[in-house]
C-alpha cells in the first residue's frame, strides 16, 4: 500500500489496473507504459478476477451500495461463503470486500467509464435508472444504453431483476436481449412480481413490512436502516435469495440484523443533544430520500442540512432537480463544489445555485472550515446534522461530533 503517486510504486508489478478516476497522464500510468507492463481498466480486469464465479451483480443510479451490502451480509449469515465488492464497509461485516470461499460473488456494478459491462451476471439486479455522471454520458440517452448493454450482458439461463416503481429499470424488462433469460420485478407496485404489503414505521426509523410473492404473503420482515428506499433494497435482496433457493425466513431474519454501510445514513452519535450523520448522497434524488428518511426518524427535531454538490457538471445539468431536494431540511448549509475530476468551467458561480435552490433558510459557506464554524455557532441541543457529500465534507461531521465531544465533557 502506498499513499502517494509515484513511478517507484510499480517495480516488480506484472499488471496494473487503473480507477476510473485515474486519467493517462498519471504517473504510474505512464511509467507502466514505458516499461511495457500491460495497463488495464477495471472493466477489463473483472472478468478474468470473477471467472468461474456466479455474479450477482447490483447496478442503478441510486441505491446499488446498500443493496449489495444487504446481499453480501444475507449471504453471509446464511453460510453461503460468498465473495462480494461494495461500494462502503459493510457494518456487520467490518469490510467493504472479501475474496470469499464460495461460487457466489456479489459486487456493485458501477456504470461509469461501463465498468459493468465487464460483468458476465447470472443475476443483474438494476434498483433504478436516473440520469447521472453528465462528465461521461453527454445525453440521457447514453446513459440508459449503458443499461441496455449491462443487461444484455446476463449468462444464458440467468435473470434480470428490476424495481417496477421506477420507470427507467423497469422499462428494461422489454429488451431484446432477455430471451433465453428469466426476468423477476419488485415493488411497491402491485403488478410487481415480489411486493412489500403493509409498510409500518418503528420509533427507530426503520420499516417493518410483509413480503409477498403475488398474491400470497411469504414472510415478514423487519428492518434497522431507515427510509421507505430501504424497504425496496431489501426486496431486491429478498428476490436474489429466493432465485438462489434460499429459505426466505432466514433471509428475512438477516436483513432485521443488517447494520448499514459507511456513508449511507452513518449515525455517528449524539453529542450535546446534537445527532450528526454522514451520508454519500449527491443526486438530486438520493438527497431527497435521505432528507425524507430522517423527518420519518425524527419527525420532531430541527434537521440541518449541509450539502457540498459534488462535480460541476452534475451541479449544472441537474440544477432544476436539485431545487426540491431540500424541502425536508429546516435548515441548510451548501459549501462550494466538489470538482472531483473536473476544471471549474468559466461561467459557473455559486450565486446561481443558490437563485435556484428553494429553501426559505439557506446559508452559503465559502469553505469546510466557515460551514463547521457556522454549525457550532447554530445547533442546539436536539438538533439532527446530515452532512450530505461524496466529497471530503465529512471533515465538518468530524469536527462537528468531535467539538461538541469536547463542550459535552466540561460537564462530566
Amino acid at each position: 500500500m502506498y499513499i502517494g503517486h509515484s513511478k517507484d510504486n510499480i517495480a516488480g508489478a506484472n499488471l496494473v489496473v487503473r480507477s476510473s478516476a485515474v486519467g493517462d497522464d498519471n504517473v504510474e500510468v505512464m511509467a507502466a507504459s514505458d516499461r511495457g507492463i500491460t495497463v488495464v481498466r477495471r472493466k477489463d480486469y473483472l472478468r478474468e478476477l470473477l471467472a468461474g464465479q456466479q455474479v450477482i451483480a447490483v447496478a442503478g443510479s441510486h441505491g446499488k451500495t446498500t443493496t449489495t451490502a444487504m446481499i453480501a451480509w444475507m449471504l453471509t449469515a446464511l453460510r453461503q461463503m460468498p465473495g462480494f465488492i461494495a461500494g462502503g464497509e459493510i457494518a456487520n461485516l467490518g469490510v467493504n470486500a472479501s475474496a470469499g470461499k464460495g461460487e457466489l460473488f456479489v459486487i456493485e456494478a458501477d456504470e461509469y467509464d461501463y465498468m459493468f459491462l465487464g460483468l458476465d451476471p447470472l443475476i443483474a439486479i438494476v434498483t433504478n435508472v436516473e440520469y447521472d455522471h453528465p462528465d461521461f454520458f453527454p445525453t440521457p440517452k447514453d446513459f440508459v444504453q449503458a443499461f441496455r448493454d449491462f443487461v444484455a450482458r446476463i449468462k444464458s439461463g440467468g435473470t434480470l431483476v428490476v424495481c417496477l416503481d421506477d420507470p427507467g429499470s423497469a422499462a428494461l424488462l422489454t429488451e431484446d436481449s432477455l430471451e433465453g433469460k428469466e426476468s423477476i420485478s419488485y415493488g411497491l407496485a402491485e403488478n410487481a412480481d415480489f411486493q412489500a404489503h403493509n409498510l409500518k414505521l418503528d420509533g427507530s426509523g426503520g420499516f417493518s413490512f410483509e413480503l409477498y410473492r403475488g398474491n400470497k404473503k411469504v414472510t415478514a420482515v423487519t428492518l434497522q436502516v431507515p427510509g421507505r428506499h430501504n424497504v425496496l433494497n431489501a426486496l431486491a435482496a429478498l428476490v436474489a435469495a429466493d432465485i438462489l433457493g434460499l429459505p426466505l425466513d432466514e433471509a428475512a431474519k438477516s436483513l432485521s440484523e443488517f447494520r448499514g454501510t459507511s456513508r449511507r445514513f452513518d449515525v455517528l452519535g449524539e453529542r450535546e443533544g446534537v445527532t450528526v450523520i454522514d451520508d454519500y448522497a449527491h443526486h438530486p434524488t438520493e438527497i431527497k430520500a435521505t432528507l425524507d428518511a430522517a423527518k420519518e426518524r425524527y419527525p420532531n427535531r430541527h434537521i440541518w442540512a449541509l450539502w457540498q454538490p459534488h462535480t460541476y457538471s452534475r451541479t449544472s445539468k441537474l440544477l432544476d432537480d436539485y431545487s426540491t431536494s431540500f424541502r425536508d431540511a429546516d435548515s441548510m448549509i451548501m459549501t462550494p463544489v466538489y470538482a472531483a475530476r473536473e476544471w471549474k468551467p468559466e461561467d459557473f458561480s455559486h450565486e446561481k445555485i443558490i437563485e435556484k435552490i428553494d429553501h426559505p433558510d439557506l446559508h452559503y459557506a465559502h469553505g469546510l472550515t466557515e460551514a463547521g464554524d457556522f454549525l457550532l455557532s447554530q445547533v442546539e441541543s436536539g438538533d439532527v446534522v446530515l452532512v450530505l457529500s461524496a466529497g471530503d465534507a465529512v471533515e465538518v461531521s468530524a469536527r462537528l461530533f468531535a467539538e461538541l465531544g469536547e463542550m459535552e465533557n466540561q460537564y462530566v
